[in-house]
């Protein structure tokens, strides 16, 4: 169960320890106070918590910068955007406040050692927690209806029903990410599960269905998909790959909690789920950019090697 996890992490990273080293109200004057450290209770067992720094580090480095590319060339596009536009937005800039807090995580971990930035970087981590599959959900509830619904689709085009949509998923966020970041609900960990679960099943029934229905309405005698449907393919494709890379290895793991050890599983099991989980904030960003014909705002040489590798891919296929 996971009210029965050991507090052998004390940063948890995504996940709320039951026992915060802020948690202390009283100062007895013969105590000594053990310094603050992300390996405590782990110091034979870094390996997990060193995997889910580097994957943060990489999130800073490549994910955020990414995701401001994303979020400006949404922006330029704007007079002739796409129906998953806003959603789009929404979760690129999720990403990029997410990657912004990591450099926050570290001074705070070696330096700080702050109860107000530990209940900010709380709330971040509900923010990655919720907002990136439910926008992800959304997106694939749009393409979903635009494949198999079209008459429906066309009904729903105003951009009201969208923003309409983002604004539930923010409020739905930052309630989870306030709860988490007060801390201290009973059995709070389980709407977490929860969610992931039923968004993991959805999305993968979702775009499975997408790529069967795509699939298919290429007719009979056909050999190749019309272009606007074969845009779509390989969009609703890599949003798969997103969802099975990224959102299996925390599903897969987590609800076997009661088969590790409690130090196996908070210096091993939870950190390398998250970490999977944390990564999206940059392969989400890339996936988008690699979609485009053109990418602006790059240097010509970037782009003159983007399409010499994108020529070579497409001879070799």
């Amino acid at each position: 169960m996971w009210e029965q996890r050991s507090n052998y992490s004390q940063t948890n990273f995504t996940m709320e320890p039951t026992l915060s080293p802020y948690n202390i109200t009283l100062e007895l004057p013969n105590t000594t106070h053990k310094p603050f450290s992300v390996f405590d209770g782990c110091d034979n067992m870094v390996e997990g918590i060193l995997f889910d720094l580097v994957v943060q580090t990489f999130n800073i480095v490549v994910g955020f910068p990414a995701n401001l590319l994303v979020i400006a060339i949404l922006i330029r596009n704007r007079h002739e955007p796409s129906t998953s536009d806003i959603f789009l937005g929404c979760l690129a800039f999720m990403d990029a406040y997410f990657g912004l807090m990591v450099p926050i995580s570290f001074l705070n971990l070696y330096h700080w050692g702050s109860m107000q930035v530990w209940t900010a970087l709380k709330f971040s981590y509900g923010v990655k927690d919720t907002s990136g599959p439910l926008f992800l959900s959304c997106i694939c509830l749009d393409r979903f209806i635009a494949v198999l619904f079209p008459i429906t689709f066309g009904q729903l085009k105003d951009s009201k029903y969208r923003i309409g949509l983002s604004v539930l998923v923010l409020c739905l966020t930052f309630a989870y990410a306030s709860a988490k970041s007060v801390g201290g609900l009973p059995n709070f960990e389980k709407v977490f599960m929860g969610e992931i679960l039923a968004i993991f099943a959805w999305m993968v029934v979702c775009n499975l269905s997408i790529l069967w229905a795509l699939k298919r309405s290429r007719g009979a005698g056909k050999d190749e998909m019309h272009p606007m449907k074969k845009k779509a393919f390989k969009m609703v494709l890599s949003l798969l790959g997103i969802i099975v890379c990224n959102y299996l290895p925390p599903v897969a793991l987590f609800p076997f909690q009661d088969h590790y050890t409690p130090m196996a599983f908070s210096c091993y099991v939870q950190p390398v789920g998250f970490a999977f989980l944390n990564i999206s904030s940059s392969i989400q960003p890339l996936v988008y950019l690699s979609r485009l014909e053109k990418v602006p705002f790059l240097p010509k040489s970037c782009l003159n090697r983007l399409s010499c590798k994108s020529k070579k891919e497409v001879s070799a296929t």
